[in-house]
């Protein structure tokens, strides 16, 4: 993983560059908060973001906006998921995300703005030496999660009494292309889904519209669910 102030700087060389030039490692940041609140991870000097999930009846199923700074840390994050009616709204505040709307401390931070603790449930992020969160644990509870050599996340196992619920991605060979990808999920080895997605990138190898395929094996027959993502972004 390069160094924030060599990613900054190839940021900025790459913007007057073509689509021919090498694509920036995702950071530790952007890895690990995709990977906590589910959206896709990009890269870059994204300024600000809104991913949007869309379902077969052209329904919004939940949308990601949030924030970067320069440093890439997520200055406001929010997530809404309309199918389930739930919602959060995070603002950064020294080490601590605070909720938006009552200012409650919900998320302890590490390092720059990397995530620490979660208090309310009792969990506690790891971070390897390069910043990546490579463990989560609580009381009852353990996440270990993997990722390719630019940051890439390749999911996750968890563990929770006799319950282990494992997620194994696969990306694309072409390193402009991350975000084609293919899951699994196993609970206890036994098949629980798929998923499948293929995107339209723009020229800082970002998605701008991906057709995902999820495929829930926990029923039978499988049923299949398709959704269109769309990606709004805006650079430094």
């Amino acid at each position: 993983m390069k160094k924030l102030a060599v990613t900054i700087a190839l940021a900025a060389l790459l913007a007057g560059c073509d689509n021919s030039s090498a694509p920036l490692s995702i950071t530790p940041e952007m890895a690990s908060f995709s990977n906590e609140f589910d959206f896709d991870p990009l890269r870059g000097p994204v300024k600000d973001f809104t991913q949007t999930l869309i379902n077969e009846k052209g329904e919004v199923s939940k949308r990601v906006t949030g924030t970067v700074s320069t440093e890439g840390c997520f200055d406001t994050l929010e997530l809404h998921d309309l199918e389930a009616n739930t919602g959060m709204a995070l603002v950064l505040d020294a080490n601590f995300y605070r909720d938006a709307e009552t200012q409650q401390q919900k998320i302890k931070l590490q390092g720059k703005c990397q995530l620490a603790e979660l208090p309310a449930a009792g969990v506690s992020w790891d971070t390897d030496d390069q910043g990546f969160i490579v463990r989560a644990h609580g009381k009852e509870m353990e996440v270990k999660y993997r990722y390719d050599a630019d940051g890439y996340p390749l999911g996750k196992t968890t563990v929770s009494g006799d319950q282990q619920l494992s997620i194994a991605a696969t990306p694309s060979k072409d390193k402009r292309k991350k975000l084609d990808y293919s899951a699994v999920s196993l609970l206890n080895d036994k098949p629980l889904g798929s998923v499948k997605q293929s995107c339209e990138y723009d020229r800082h190898h970002n998605p701008v519209s991906c057709e995902l395929v999820i495929q829930d094996k926990s029923v039978k027959p499988a049923v299949e669910h398709r959704y269109t993502i769309k990606n709004s972004i805006d650079y430094y």
